[in-house]
């Protein structure tokens, strides 16, 4: 809480009076944000993910997972004992990060493949600038090392990224085992514990010992939702990689037991991203028991329940095809991509962190932060002409200064690895990701009641960095901080 005055051009001053006119320009949490124009009054066909999408979990679901597969390593892999000392931590991590498998390293990177210095972590620990710049000869994640389409590393692609939820106790995980060795001087292949820690998260999906388990689960309106797509005329239909009796137990809390009656096709173990590109695996129908049909399909009626199967086949059997359809999903890669990019399907991206993170941006830190860093680049834009030393003084203390205010503008989100959305400047690459595989996004499909079946969602049109832009507050000249400042180093 410093008191900003417009006496001296060196360190955090202006006018408090500047600032009330964009702290009023809050924005609500419970917005749909567009990236591409879409009305909803093309849209007839309705389809759902679950987990994430239809359904929520505690932080509990992410600590069972942490500790399941933290056991399953111990018992199964011969990994120390020690590692039992090693609990869940809720805010570690964030959604988006890349792991470099082979150095064992955890960082962000912007859309541009740089590596934002300062998210680099081994371990629980942070990595110095020095070393990242050593290591990678600079801040640069060359293409051929990055992750592949879907962020797996695979094919040579030496980087993991991280995009779904179920991900944070596998990445807080990798990070406790380094920890334990590094802290023990114990020597271990990095490649090695990243297949292991993978495995063993894998084990605990695939044994069904998270889907067995008591876990707090609701779903912010999800019955109203659907209820009012249904009442609309709206087909709706799921395909989730979750086991029935997972889903239904879930369906049955968030909806009531009729909850099929508001689905025309419900299909789980699909197996995405597969589902959306391999086209050998035929449908299966599910009783209600679990026990697999072996009669071929022909049709996807409402109220029975399908396995595995393949895009392919679903848009044979339905005929739902192109901007009609609008599919939701938390996973960017194996949720969006394909249906957007191949199947030319309207794409929603459900991230919860929003809600979070835009309640942080409505903060009067916040503002104050970013309108004091927004003016400092704009005056080191502007005054870097100045070669005097007296000037080239000042200027070098905003350099400095600008990177203290990023790193608070970083640790505001979260100490370790900032906002999901931006790396300082640029956006993540999550975002990059984000902006070009989802037509809209929002916190969670309640967001969708805000909203009447007939409304139209334009993206925001920002200046491009060579088109002039049309509002004065958007251009530097017409910022009153870089004005009033700009007056005082020229006296």
């Amino acid at each position: 809480d410093r008191t900003y005055t417009g006496e001296t051009v060196v360190g955090n001053f202006f006018s408090p009076d500047l600032i009330p006119a964009i702290s009023n320009n809050f924005v609500n949490p419970d917005t749909i944000f567009s990236n591409n124009e879409m009305s909803l009054q093309d849209i007839e066909i309705y389809g759902f993910d679950y987990d994430y999408t239809l359904a929520f979990y505690s932080s509990n679901l992410h600590t069972l997972i942490f500790n399941i597969a933290r056991d399953i390593l111990i018992q199964e892999h011969r990994y120390p004992e020690g590692l039992k000392e090693y609990e869940y931590i809720p805010d570690f991590v964030v959604r988006g990060l890349h792991y470099d498998v082979q150095k064992a390293l955890l960082m962000k990177i912007d859309a541009f493949h740089y590596i934002q210095l300062g998210t680099v972590y081994r371990g629980l620990h942070p990595v110095s600038d020095k070393e990242v710049i050593a290591m990678y000869e600079g801040c640069h994640v060359p293409l051929e090392i990055m992750s592949d389409f879907y962020g797996k590393s695979s094919h040579g692609h030496t980087m993991k990224q991280f995009m779904d939820i179920f991900s944070l106790p596998e990445m807080t995980l990798l990070s406790c085992v380094n920890d334990y060795f590094m802290k023990h001087n114990i020597d271990y292949e990095p490649v090695h514990l990243y297949k292991d820690v993978k495995e063993a998260i894998g084990d605990v999906h695939v044994r069904g010992i998270m889907y067995r388990a008591k876990y707090i689960c609701y779903g912010e309106q999800t019955h109203a939702v659907l209820r009012k797509l249904s009442e609309n005329g709206k087909k709706m239909f799921l395909i989730t990689n979750s086991p029935l009796d997972f889903v239904d137990r879930g369906m049955n809390y968030i909806v009531g037991k009729d909850w099929r009656d508001l689905f025309d096709v419900v299909i789980v173990q699909a197996d995405k991203p597969s589902f959306f590109n391999d086209r050998r695996k035929p449908f299966r129908r599910v009783t209600d028991k679990g026990v697999l049909l072996w009669d071929r399909i022909h049709h996807l009626e409402k109220g029975q329940i399908y396995k595995q199967g393949n895009l392919y086949e679903f848009l044979r059997l339905t005929g739902w095809r192109g901007s009609k359809v609008l599919y939701f999903g938390d996973h960017i890669y194996s949720d969006l991509a394909d249906l957007t990019l191949k199947h030319g399907w309207r794409t929603g991206a459900i991230i919860p962190e929003l809600r979070k993170e835009i309640k942080i941006m409505n903060t009067e830190e916040y503002v104050h932060t970013m309108t004091w860093l927004q003016s400092l680049t704009n005056l080191l834009e502007h005054m870097q002409v100045h070669r005097d030393a007296a000037s080239q003084a000042v200027i070098q203390h905003w350099v400095k200064e600008r990177e203290d205010m990023r790193s608070q503008a970083k640790d505001i989100f979260n100490p370790q690895f900032g906002s999901l959305f931006r790396t300082y400047h640029n956006p993540t690459y999550f975002s990059r990701r984000l902006s070009r595989f989802a037509d809209i996004y929002m916190a969670s499909i309640s967001c969708l009641l805000n909203y009447d079946l007939q409304h139209t969602f334009y993206p925001r049109r920002t200046p491009l960095q060579h088109e002039a832009p049309f509002w004065p507050e958007q251009t530097s000249a017409g910022n009153p901080v870089v004005i009033q400042i700009a007056q005082i180093v020229s006296v």
